[in-house]
Formats: structure tokens, C-alpha cells, sequence
């Protein structure tokens, strides 16, 4: 009884209360959450048929596990972060296994590491262009950026008159896009 007592001290939601809030959440949006799904099903056909290799370690792969569930459930920003670090981990480690003559300083950019990758023909120039656009899409998210900054989600909605939920959803989109599109690349793909 002692245990009960403090568990309400604790918090004052009962289990089933929980697993009501975790049933509402889980029906709200539940089409869009179909159609999601069904297009990162769609975007992933053309990983190898044994699927890819993911460098980088744990965070490349936590990156990317969590990136998909993110896509899904509708969070967003969170894709675009994860797959801006996904695209980073990936490169950089790919370059780390030997892919270039240049060592890498400790704390390589983005903007070297697609050099690197570019010059070495990991990724096509095209790619590059793309990663930078995904960069351009994270930054403002990551960093603040005054109202004035062309960058800023506010300022986007105000000069395109489209809804930020739109926005994020055409940014989340490109960016699991791009991450997939990565992940297929001929130095990841298996099979």
C-alpha cells in the first residue's frame, strides 16, 4: 500500500489513463502516418538487395532507425536533424576507412567531408548539391535565425503563404529522400 501511496507522489496519471494517451496518439493522424510509411516503404527499393552498409558506428544507425520512426510519426524537424547527421556520420566515416589519401582532422565539416567525397567519387556533384540544400534546411532548425533571415520557417510561411506544416512535411520528405538515396550509393549498397 506504501508503494501505491508513493507512486501517486510521483505522478498522479494511472497506467490506463497512459495507455489511453498512448491509443489517441497513436489513431491521430493515422493515414498520414500510412502514406508516410508507404513512401519510405517506396523510397527504400532501391537499397541492395541485402540492404546497405551503414558506417559510421551506432550513431550513423541511430541515426537512421531513428530518422525513419520520426518520418512516420510525423516529428519533422527531428528527420531533418537526423538525416543532416546520418548524411555526416555516413561520409565522414567512409572517408575515415581509407577512401582518401588526406588524413582527417578530429573535427572534419561537412563541407570538407563532401569535398573529399566528391573528389574521390563517393558522391556525384549533383548529391553534393543536395546535401548542401539539406544543410541549408537543418541550419535554421538547429540555430537560431532572426525573423529577417530568408532561412527562417516563420519567414518561409510569410513569403510563400503555405502552411508550416507543409513546409516541414516537403523538408522531412527531401531529407529521408536524400538520406535513402545515400544509403544506396554504390559504397553502401550490398547486393
Amino acid at each position: 500500500m506504501v508503494e501505491d501511496e508513493q507512486a501517486d507522489l510521483l505522478s498522479p496519471v494511472s497506467d490506463l489513463q497512459l495507455v489511453r494517451l498512448l491509443l489517441a496518439d497513436l489513431h491521430d493522424d493515422l493515414p498520414g502516418k500510412i502514406a508516410r510509411f508507404r513512401q519510405l516503404t517506396d523510397l527504400s527499393g532501391v537499397l541492395g538487395s541485402h540492404g546497405t552498409m551503414i558506417a559510421g558506428g551506432e550513431t550513423s544507425y541511430a541515426a537512421w532507425t531513428e530518422a525513419r520512426t520520426s518520418f512516420v510519426q510525423g516529428n519533422y524537424v527531428a528527420t531533418v536533424l537526423l538525416c543532416q547527421s546520418l548524411a555526416e556520420h555516413l561520409l565522414a566515416a567512409q572517408v575515415t576507412l581509407g577512401i582518401s589519401e588526406k588524413s582527417l582532422s578530429s573535427r572534419i565539416t561537412f563541407r570538407e567531408t563532401l569535398q573529399i567525397c566528391l573528389d574521390n567519387k563517393v558522391i556525384t556533384q549533383r548529391d553534393a548539391d543536395d546535401l548542401e540544400r539539406l544543410m541549408e534546411r537543418r541550419n535554421p532548425l538547429s540555430h537560431f535565425r532572426n525573423i529577417d533571415d530568408p532561412s527562417n520557417l516563420s519567414r518561409r510561411v510569410l513569403n510563400t503563404m503555405v502552411s508550416v506544416e507543409t513546409h516541414l512535411l516537403n523538408d522531412a520528405s527531401f531529407a529521408i529522400g536524400m538520406a535513402i538515396r545515400l544509403l544506396a550509393l554504390p559504397s553502401f549498397r550490398l547486393g
